[in-house]
């Protein structure tokens, strides 16, 4: 016992003398000038590079506006940006790098980034400064020369913040804005932990906030997130990595499109996460989405203690057969994957009046034939809406869209229940349920199609 108290007290007497002893590299001191004007991402470069090379330390971004092209982040480096430290983009696309391309769910060929770690490990990007991608600024200069359809050209721009198969990773405290495309993607990497961050990422199409896509143990907390398109999307764009052993909890989330969603891109698992004591507020195109359409086994997925305020169509669950491939040189299409075992519960909400459905709907549940949702749980739910349905719309027939991309408008533009629709189910529990309407609706609050449900 004595011996370990010894170790203990000794190592905690040396944590102040191995932090001060950390190598600082100030970026100043390898040509950054800091004034907005002068392209300083390869003095930036040359301060990460001698520090990897040196064995690691802290690169220092001293307060003052930074313009950058790609900056590669690399084992052992801590990237610091102090609290009025501004890395903003250079609005040239054409100076982004895309070290690992692969294809969206939309079928465009994306991958280029602003600051970007590729098979990097032991790294972090800390400090209270913002990196600011100018996303507005950089699509205007593109599309003044690229007249090609927004669909086909939009992936030539930079993501803000993307790690490729990287491991043991933190970002805190940084703040993220303005991305010309997804704001921060995380592929194939573990040991991931992200706190604390703000987004602030509106104004172009395709401002994901944060993109988890094939990662192991990831702790994510205490984040601030409004962004145009999903603020917190689960994804899996390979089959060969699973999004897996995965805790979420203290977040704030207002995107134009979901608050919290896995999918579309869903080839891998998956399964063993937990999300919790999240506020969802002002999203335009639903609250908490999941979905399995490309082959992927969603699985033990609990989801609880959330609040939910002016949403539109708080609930979508989806499994269905898409089957696309995301990385078509490496990849394989899968067989229809499945969506079991999922708790949704503690989750207050109120719905917006205006909403893709008309009159609005509260939760959407729905597999396909002879591929069932099976054994989804929602537990302990107030939903609150508009209501107006009416006895047509009670009557309304639902697309099955077997091979469509999955999303609310998709079942629309009528829903024939006001509270739970569900379709091609087993086991679905419902288990203190509830909706108050603020107009009385013709819908019956409750319908199962092709399925069993338990309502207790």
């Amino acid at each position: 016992m004595d011996k370990i108290r010894y170790f203990l007290i000794s190592s905690f007497l040396l944590l102040p003398f191995m932090l001060s002893a950390q190598k600082i590299y100030n970026v100043k001191e390898y040509g950054a000038k800091g004034n907005g004007k002068n392209l300083d991402s390869p003095a930036i470069q040359k301060a990460i590079d001698t520090c990897h090379r040196q064995g690691g330390g802290r690169v220092i971004v001293p307060d003052g506006t930074y313009l950058s092209s790609t900056i590669q982040l690399k084992d052992h480096v801590d990237l610091h940006l102090s609290k009025n430290a501004h890395i903003i983009g250079a609005t040239d696309y054409k100076l982004y790098k895309n070290l690992d391309p692969f294809t969206d769910g939309l079928g465009v060929d994306v991958g280029r980034a602003l600051l970007v770690a590729v098979d990097a490990k032991d790294f972090s990007l800390t400090g209270d400064g913002c990196i600011d991608g100018r996303g507005k600024e950089l699509k205007a200069t593109h599309i003044a020369v690229d007249k090609r359809p927004e669909g086909q050209r939009w992936g030539l721009r930079p993501f803000l913040l993307r790690f490729v198969r990287c491991q043991q990773v933190k970002v805190k405290g940084i703040t993220l804005r303005n991305s010309a495309a997804w704001t921060s993607h995380y592929f194939q990497c573990s040991d991931l932990e992200i706190d604390s961050i703000t987004i602030r990422s509106m104004g172009v199409a395709h401002n994901d906030g944060i993109d988890i896509d094939g990662c192991q143990r990831v702790r994510i907390s205490r984040c601030d997130i409004v962004s145009g398109d999903d603020a917190l999307c689960f994804k899996t764009t390979s089959s060969k990595s699973p999004c897996k052993d995965i805790e979420v909890k203290d977040m704030t989330l207002r995107s134009n499109q979901a608050g919290i969603k896995f999918g579309t891109e869903s080839m891998a698992a998956f399964e063993h996460i937990k999300i919790r004591k999240c506020y969802i507020y002002n999203t335009r195109n639903g609250g908490i989405k999941l979905f399995s359409v490309d082959g992927a086994q969603l699985r033990n997925i609990e989801i609880s203690d959330i609040v939910m305020n002016e949403v539109r169509t708080p609930m979508l669950f989806r499994l269905g057969a898409r089957l696309s491939v995301f990385r078509k040189k490496d990849d394989q299409q899968q067989t229809i994957g499945c969506f079991e075992n999922v708790l949704i519960k503690n989750v207050s909400a109120v719905a917006a009046d205006e909403a893709q459905l008309t009159p609005p709907s509260g939760i959407l549940i729905t597999g396909i034939p002879d591929y069932k949702i099976t054994n989804l749980t929602l537990e302990n739910i107030h939903i609150r809406l508009l209501g107006t349905g009416t006895e047509e719309d009670a009557k309304s027939i639902v697309p099955e869209a077997i091979d469509q991309y999955p999303e609310v408008k998709t079942f629309g533009p009528k829903i024939p229940a006001y509270g739970v629709w569900a379709r091609h189910v087993k086991g679905l529990i419902l288990r203190n349920v509830t909706f108050d309407l603020k107009n009385p609706d013709q819908r019956p609050m409750i319908l199962c199609e092709d399925g069993d449900v338990n309502i207790y």
